[in-house]
């Protein structure tokens, strides 16, 4: 599957990212931080226009003039995989709340760590530690993973492999 495959419709998503070596990077106004190498998950929702397919291009294209702090770090990381949920295939919740379901549910994974607090949860009002989650351990299928999460079959949960350098 590619992005342009993907219908423009609302949902959540979840982008495996990696870092090889360290990096210190400024995340908008948060400040500079230090990033430990490891695999970052960021979960994401998408309710604009375009919805996931947008919203998916951008992520993975990288974006020459950040906006979001997925933004800042996206640019110096690997997307290994993206994982994705359309809004009418977990109607009993919104994309927001499924993103934050999702994060929340990470965060205390056992090799879970947080970098950076309050990372793409600005606008959460759930009470997120933060949308970027730092695992030294993937789940064997974070599919199934993410499916348990938001409460439906692991079928629902679309993904593919960018594998890019």
């Amino acid at each position: 599957m590619k992005p342009v495959d993907i219908q423009a419709l609302p949902g959540s998503y979840a982008l495996v990212l990696c870092l090889q070596h360290p990096i210190n990077l400024p995340v908008g106004r948060l400040g500079v931080f230090t990033f430990p190498p490891a695999h970052y998950i960021y979960f994401g929702s998408a309710c604009g226009p375009g919805g996931l397919r947008a919203r998916l291009q951008r992520h993975i294209l990288g974006s020459a003039r950040p906006h979001w702090h997925i933004d800042f770090f996206r640019n110096t990381s690997t997307l290994h995989s993206v994982f994705f949920l359309p809004a009418k295939s977990h109607p009993a919740s919104s994309p927001l709340s499924l993103e934050c379901a999702w994060s929340q549910a990470a965060a205390v994974m056992p090799s879970a760590f947080i970098a950076v607090p309050g990372f793409g949860a600005s606008d959460c009002r759930q009470g997120c530690p933060a949308h970027l989650v730092g695992l030294s351990e993937l789940p064997d299928s974070l599919a199934a993973w993410l499916a348990a999460a938001a409460g439906v079959q692991e079928t629902a949960v679309q993904a593919f492999s960018i594998l890019c350098a």
